[in-house]
């Protein structure tokens, strides 16, 4: 069995102090003995919209360089939950996933594929597609602990992208988000809950949790599910770690037992 983590952070539009707070928290969970960790969609820069641009970087941009610096340097998995990646079409960005084997050496790119243009009672409206491309690959990769399907945030609310992980030998999947404190109280479990049933896979939910800014509150709830849907870890709110471990032979059992993957009909 091994550890997977995932971390909770409450980052701002200061990015200096946001990296400190991800090296740490990385720091942390490999000092626990995590061999997967993953920090949470825009852990490097959650800041005011007109500001994004400046914000952005290339994949080789200095953000995500110190993320492989560092997961070279404690050898374990790393997700950089998301960044926002400049190179979209039309001057907008890319909302991008970023895995980073225990070498350094970058696994996957994963550019978020459904954006968040909605409106959800808080008194603000979300118009992620304004300043966003969506990006248009599926994207899985073979690491220690399994493979790992990623995705981020909206995209757990489109099953069909989980199934499409889980045919192409997903046993994990990572969902680093943002998710609003009005959605996340009622959906964030649910969802995650219902994916890793669905999928009999794993599931590691990295989260923003607190408050961002005057006009910015996420939910939280970092959270590590099992194959059969239990939580077997959480945070609450503001900065920390959920751990907990993958145990091949449970997911093994619980997909022989109850073969739903075999017995699908539709494609």
């Amino acid at each position: 069995m091994h550890l997977i983590a995932a971390a909770q952070m409450v980052s701002t539009a200061d990015k200096a102090h946001n990296l400190e707070a991800a090296t740490r928290l990385v720091r942390r969970a490999a000092a626990l003995g995590a061999r997967l960790v993953g920090l949470p969609e825009n852990f490097s820069w959650m800041g005011p919209e007109p500001e994004r641009q400046d914000a952005a970087e290339g994949l080789d941009g200095p953000t995500l360089s110190r993320m492989a610096g560092l997961a070279r340097e404690l050898k374990v998995t790393l997700l950089a939950g998301s960044v926002l990646e400049t190179g979209a079409p039309g001057r907008r960005l890319y909302n991008t996933s970023v895995l980073f084997g225990p070498g350094g050496e970058r696994l996957a790119v994963y550019r978020k594929i459904h954006l968040f243009d909605v409106e959800v009672g808080d008194g603000a409206t979300y118009q992620e597609s304004v300043a966003v491309a969506p990006g248009t690959e599926v994207v899985s990769a073979e690491t220690e602990v399994g493979r790992l399907g990623l995705s981020v945030c909206y995209d757990l609310r489109f099953p069909e992208l989980y199934r499409r992980l889980s045919r192409e030998g997903a046993t994990l999947l990572a969902v680093p988000a943002a998710f609003t404190l009005m959605t996340g109280k009622d959906h964030w479990e649910v969802l995650l809950r219902a994916r890793a049933i669905e999928n009999q896979a794993y599931v590691l939910a990295p989260a923003q949790g607190g408050r961002h800014s005057a006009n910015r509150v996420t939910y939280g709830h970092a959270l590590v599910v099992d194959p059969w849907g239990l939580v077997t870890a959480r945070a609450s709110e503001g900065e920390g770690l959920a751990l907990a471990p993958v145990d091949p032979e449970l997911q093994a059992r619980i997909r022989r037992n109850l073969p739903c993957l075999e017995h699908r009909r539709l494609d």
